[in-house]
């Protein structure tokens, strides 16, 4: 006689999903017979209310990252102006003497 769990076990030549046993932001249990609200395919929520903190988080993480690396491209930029800047400058102190 087979177990009830032998039904439930992942395949091992299948990939692995995530699970939707639990909320993904407040790890509260999902039942089987609840509303699961998901984001970005395949990510479970147990309510609208975590989903979207979750969407705000993200947006949040998003502008971050893009003013981080606004910040280091300003940064890259200015280091790349002043070396050239610098190589000119150096250039110009050059003399070539006549004999």
């Amino acid at each position: 006689m087979a177990s009830a769990f032998f039904f439930d076990a992942e395949p091992l030549y299948e990939p692995s999903l995530p699970a939707l046993d639990a909320c993904a932001l407040c790890a509260r249990p999902l039942g089987r017979d609840a509303d699961i609200f998901m984001y970005r395919g395949d990510t479970p929520f147990c309510s609208e209310e975590c989903r979207d903190e979750q969407m705000q988080l993200d947006a949040l993480r998003a502008r971050q990252a893009a003013r981080s690396a606004g910040r280091r491209r300003q940064q890259q930029q200015q280091q790349h102006a002043s070396r050239t800047e610098s190589s000119r400058h150096q250039e110009s102190r050059k003399v070539t003497v006549a004999s």
